[in-house]
Protein backbone atom coordinates (compact mmCIF):
# COMPACT_ATOMS: atom_id res chain seq x y z
CA UNK A 1 0.00 0.00 0.00
CA UNK A 2 2.94 2.35 0.65
CA UNK A 3 4.09 2.30 -2.89
CA UNK A 4 0.69 2.52 -4.38
CA UNK A 5 0.18 5.56 -2.10
CA UNK A 6 3.80 6.88 -2.98
CA UNK A 7 2.74 6.43 -6.70
CA UNK A 8 -0.48 8.22 -6.37
CA UNK A 9 0.73 11.55 -4.92
CA UNK A 10 3.69 11.83 -6.83
CA UNK A 11 1.35 11.00 -10.44
CA UNK A 12 -1.37 13.67 -8.52
CA UNK A 13 1.67 16.30 -7.49
CA UNK A 14 3.03 16.38 -11.20
CA UNK A 15 -0.41 16.36 -13.03
CA UNK A 16 -1.56 19.15 -11.39
CA UNK A 17 1.80 21.39 -11.79
CA UNK A 18 2.68 19.96 -15.29
CA UNK A 19 -0.03 19.08 -17.00
CA UNK A 20 -1.09 22.38 -17.47
CA UNK A 21 1.49 22.71 -19.86
CA UNK A 22 -0.37 19.85 -21.81
CA UNK A 23 -3.89 20.35 -21.36
CA UNK A 24 -3.86 24.27 -22.44
CA UNK A 25 -7.27 24.61 -21.90
CA UNK A 26 -8.41 27.59 -19.79
CA UNK A 27 -9.49 27.34 -16.48
CA UNK A 28 -11.74 30.65 -16.49
CA UNK A 29 -13.24 30.46 -20.43
CA UNK A 30 -16.57 30.12 -20.42
CA UNK A 31 -18.73 28.67 -22.91
CA UNK A 32 -22.27 29.13 -22.74
CA UNK A 33 -22.95 26.54 -25.63
CA UNK A 34 -21.70 23.45 -23.15
CA UNK A 35 -22.88 23.91 -19.62
CA UNK A 36 -22.82 21.17 -17.49
CA UNK A 37 -21.07 19.21 -20.06
CA UNK A 38 -20.57 15.81 -18.91
CA UNK A 39 -17.20 13.89 -19.01
CA UNK A 40 -16.15 13.51 -23.21
CA UNK A 41 -13.26 13.62 -25.22
CA UNK A 42 -13.31 17.55 -25.46
CA UNK A 43 -13.72 18.00 -21.48
CA UNK A 44 -12.50 14.65 -20.29
CA UNK A 45 -13.99 15.64 -16.62
CA UNK A 46 -16.89 17.71 -17.86
CA UNK A 47 -17.81 21.47 -17.41
CA UNK A 48 -19.87 23.54 -14.59
CA UNK A 49 -22.41 25.81 -14.51
CA UNK A 50 -20.99 28.52 -17.03
CA UNK A 51 -19.29 25.91 -19.14
CA UNK A 52 -15.61 26.15 -17.65
CA UNK A 53 -13.42 22.98 -18.20
CA UNK A 54 -13.16 20.96 -15.02
CA UNK A 55 -10.11 19.16 -15.76
CA UNK A 56 -8.58 22.84 -16.37
CA UNK A 57 -10.30 23.90 -12.96
CA UNK A 58 -9.14 20.81 -11.00
CA UNK A 59 -5.21 21.53 -12.30
CA UNK A 60 -5.68 25.06 -11.22
CA UNK A 61 -7.40 24.66 -8.17
CA UNK A 62 -4.58 22.01 -7.02
CA UNK A 63 -1.74 23.80 -7.45
CA UNK A 64 -3.82 26.40 -5.03
CA UNK A 65 -4.81 23.65 -2.33
CA UNK A 66 -1.14 21.75 -2.36
CA UNK A 67 0.89 25.48 -2.36
CA UNK A 68 -1.15 25.66 1.15
CA UNK A 69 -1.28 22.48 2.09
CA UNK A 70 2.46 22.05 2.14
CA UNK A 71 3.90 25.65 3.01
CA UNK A 72 1.81 25.68 5.76
CA UNK A 73 2.39 22.18 6.99
CA UNK A 74 6.17 22.98 6.83
CA UNK A 75 5.35 26.53 9.22
CA UNK A 76 3.22 24.27 11.48
CA UNK A 77 5.77 21.63 11.60
CA UNK A 78 9.00 23.92 12.84
CA UNK A 79 6.74 25.74 14.70
CA UNK A 80 5.87 22.62 16.65
CA UNK A 81 9.67 21.56 16.15
CA UNK A 82 11.00 24.56 18.04
CA UNK A 83 8.86 24.68 20.55
CA UNK A 84 8.48 21.14 21.48
CA UNK A 85 12.26 20.52 21.74
CA UNK A 86 12.49 24.25 23.63
CA UNK A 87 10.35 22.55 26.28
CA UNK A 88 11.71 18.96 26.27
CA UNK A 89 14.81 20.05 26.74
CA UNK A 90 15.19 22.96 29.12
CA UNK A 91 11.85 21.74 31.66
CA UNK A 92 11.01 23.74 34.35
CA UNK A 93 9.41 27.03 33.75
CA UNK A 94 9.62 26.96 29.80
CA UNK A 95 8.12 23.48 29.97
CA UNK A 96 4.97 24.35 31.99
CA UNK A 97 4.41 27.81 30.25
CA UNK A 98 4.78 26.07 27.26
CA UNK A 99 1.96 23.39 28.68
CA UNK A 100 -0.21 26.33 29.48
CA UNK A 101 0.25 27.78 25.80
CA UNK A 102 -0.55 24.12 24.02
CA UNK A 103 -3.60 23.65 26.39
CA UNK A 104 -4.81 27.25 26.07
CA UNK A 105 -4.72 26.35 22.15
CA UNK A 106 -6.51 22.70 22.42
CA UNK A 107 -9.32 24.69 24.41
CA UNK A 108 -11.10 25.40 21.39
CA UNK A 109 -11.52 22.89 18.39
CA UNK A 110 -9.33 23.42 15.39
CA UNK A 111 -11.64 24.16 12.99
CA UNK A 112 -13.90 26.35 15.18
CA UNK A 113 -10.58 28.47 15.64
CA UNK A 114 -9.68 28.57 11.89
CA UNK A 115 -13.58 29.54 11.27
CA UNK A 116 -13.28 32.48 14.13
CA UNK A 117 -10.18 33.91 12.45
CA UNK A 118 -11.08 33.26 8.65
CA UNK A 119 -14.33 35.63 9.57
CA UNK A 120 -12.86 38.52 10.31
CA UNK A 121 -9.74 38.67 7.38
CA UNK A 122 -10.02 38.48 4.02
CA UNK A 123 -8.71 34.96 2.94
CA UNK A 124 -5.75 34.73 0.71
CA UNK A 125 -3.58 32.22 -0.15
CA UNK A 126 -1.03 33.71 2.24
CA UNK A 127 -3.60 34.50 4.57
CA UNK A 128 -5.12 30.68 5.04
CA UNK A 129 -1.05 29.74 5.14
CA UNK A 130 -0.46 31.69 7.82
CA UNK A 131 -3.85 31.04 9.80
CA UNK A 132 -3.90 26.79 9.67
CA UNK A 133 -0.35 27.09 10.52
CA UNK A 134 -1.15 29.16 13.81
CA UNK A 135 -3.93 26.47 14.56
CA UNK A 136 -2.27 23.50 13.61
CA UNK A 137 1.17 23.48 15.54
CA UNK A 138 -0.37 22.08 18.85
CA UNK A 139 -0.12 18.26 18.08
CA UNK A 140 3.25 18.81 16.17
CA UNK A 141 4.32 20.66 19.91
CA UNK A 142 3.16 18.02 22.36
CA UNK A 143 4.91 14.80 20.02
CA UNK A 144 8.20 16.42 19.94
CA UNK A 145 8.13 17.26 23.39
CA UNK A 146 7.53 14.13 24.83
CA UNK A 147 10.61 12.64 22.48
CA UNK A 148 12.68 15.48 23.93
CA UNK A 149 11.78 15.02 27.50
CA UNK A 150 13.17 11.38 26.93
CA UNK A 151 15.83 12.25 24.90
CA UNK A 152 17.29 14.93 27.42
CA UNK A 153 16.95 12.41 30.50
CA UNK A 154 19.48 10.21 28.38
CA UNK A 155 23.15 10.41 30.25
CA UNK A 156 25.09 11.29 27.47
CA UNK A 157 22.72 14.45 27.14
CA UNK A 158 23.21 15.17 30.83
CA UNK A 159 27.43 14.56 30.11
CA UNK A 160 27.11 16.86 27.52
CA UNK A 161 25.48 19.72 29.89
CA UNK A 162 27.71 19.12 32.51
CA UNK A 163 30.53 19.78 30.24
CA UNK A 164 29.10 22.96 29.70
CA UNK A 165 28.28 22.23 25.34
CA UNK A 166 26.60 24.67 24.06
CA UNK A 167 22.69 24.25 24.28
CA UNK A 168 22.34 24.81 19.98
CA UNK A 169 24.75 22.36 19.32
CA UNK A 170 23.64 19.49 22.05
CA UNK A 171 19.91 20.18 20.04
CA UNK A 172 20.86 20.45 16.45
CA UNK A 173 23.99 17.78 16.88
CA UNK A 174 21.87 15.20 18.81
CA UNK A 175 18.63 15.86 19.13
CA UNK A 176 18.00 16.70 15.81
CA UNK A 177 18.90 12.91 14.12
CA UNK A 178 16.36 11.37 16.76
CA UNK A 179 13.46 13.49 16.77
CA UNK A 180 13.82 13.35 12.40
CA UNK A 181 11.65 10.12 12.11
CA UNK A 182 9.07 11.41 14.37
CA UNK A 183 9.24 14.72 12.57
CA UNK A 184 8.73 13.09 9.05
CA UNK A 185 5.89 11.06 9.80
CA UNK A 186 3.92 14.11 11.74
CA UNK A 187 4.84 16.52 8.90
CA UNK A 188 3.17 13.73 6.53
CA UNK A 189 0.16 13.78 8.85
CA UNK A 190 -0.02 17.25 9.19
CA UNK A 191 -0.15 18.27 5.44
CA UNK A 192 -2.90 15.53 4.64
CA UNK A 193 -4.74 17.77 7.37
CA UNK A 194 -3.59 21.47 6.19
CA UNK A 195 -5.04 20.45 2.50
CA UNK A 196 -8.62 19.00 4.23
CA UNK A 197 -8.54 22.26 6.67
CA UNK A 198 -8.23 24.73 3.29
CA UNK A 199 -10.80 22.88 1.59
CA UNK A 200 -13.29 22.67 4.14
CA UNK A 201 -12.58 26.53 4.65
CA UNK A 202 -12.96 27.14 0.87
CA UNK A 203 -16.18 24.63 1.04
CA UNK A 204 -17.29 26.93 3.32
CA UNK A 205 -17.15 29.96 0.77
CA UNK A 206 -14.28 31.50 4.02
CA UNK A 207 -10.74 30.13 1.88
CA UNK A 208 -9.89 30.98 -1.54
CA UNK A 209 -11.89 33.43 -3.15
CA UNK A 210 -13.41 33.58 -7.11
CA UNK A 211 -11.90 34.13 -9.88
CA UNK A 212 -9.30 32.24 -7.81
CA UNK A 213 -9.95 28.53 -7.03
CA UNK A 214 -9.00 25.80 -4.81
CA UNK A 215 -10.20 22.23 -4.76
CA UNK A 216 -12.79 23.24 -1.58
CA UNK A 217 -14.22 26.06 -3.92
CA UNK A 218 -14.73 23.62 -6.88
CA UNK A 219 -16.52 21.52 -4.32
CA UNK A 220 -18.39 23.74 -3.42
CA UNK A 221 -19.59 25.16 -6.96
CA UNK A 222 -20.74 21.35 -7.78
CA UNK A 223 -22.92 20.87 -4.25
CA UNK A 224 -25.73 23.38 -6.23
CA UNK A 225 -26.06 21.27 -9.68
CA UNK A 226 -24.96 17.49 -7.51
CA UNK A 227 -28.46 16.20 -8.62
CA UNK A 228 -28.05 16.86 -12.57
CA UNK A 229 -24.24 17.42 -12.73
CA UNK A 230 -22.50 14.79 -9.90
CA UNK A 231 -18.82 15.62 -11.99
CA UNK A 232 -18.48 19.43 -10.74
CA UNK A 233 -17.89 18.30 -7.58
CA UNK A 234 -16.87 14.37 -7.62
CA UNK A 235 -13.83 14.97 -9.30
CA UNK A 236 -12.68 17.82 -6.96
CA UNK A 237 -13.66 15.19 -3.96
CA UNK A 238 -11.95 12.20 -5.60
CA UNK A 239 -8.84 14.31 -5.36
CA UNK A 240 -8.59 15.39 -2.42
CA UNK A 241 -9.70 11.76 -0.64
CA UNK A 242 -6.84 10.39 -3.10
CA UNK A 243 -4.28 12.94 -1.70
CA UNK A 244 -5.21 12.85 1.78
CA UNK A 245 -5.65 9.20 1.67
CA UNK A 246 -1.85 8.44 0.00
CA UNK A 247 -0.18 11.00 2.47
CA UNK A 248 -1.99 8.81 5.72
CA UNK A 249 -0.80 5.67 4.70
CA UNK A 250 2.89 7.12 3.99
CA UNK A 251 2.76 8.53 7.59
CA UNK A 252 1.44 5.09 9.05
CA UNK A 253 4.12 3.02 7.02
CA UNK A 254 6.56 5.43 8.44
CA UNK A 255 5.61 5.12 11.23
CA UNK A 256 5.51 1.30 11.70
CA UNK A 257 8.99 1.08 10.21
CA UNK A 258 9.94 3.60 13.06
CA UNK A 259 8.59 1.33 15.64
CA UNK A 260 9.84 -1.80 14.00
CA UNK A 261 13.63 -0.05 14.07
CA UNK A 262 12.94 1.20 18.00
CA UNK A 263 14.06 4.41 16.63
CA UNK A 264 11.57 6.64 18.19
Amino acid sequence: MFKIAVVILVSLILMVFFLPYIYTTSAYALNPSEILSSPSLSHPLGTDRLGRDILARVLQGGQTSLIIGFLSAIITSLIGLFIGINAGYFKGKIDKSIIILIDLFLTFPTFFLLLALVSYIQASTIILIIVISITGWMGMARLIRSESFAISNKPYIKILKLAKVSNSKIIFKYFAPLLAPLFLISFTFTVGGAILAESGLSFLGLGINPPNMSWGSLLSDGKAVIDIAWWVSFFPGLIIFLVTFSLIQISDFLQQKANTKDIL
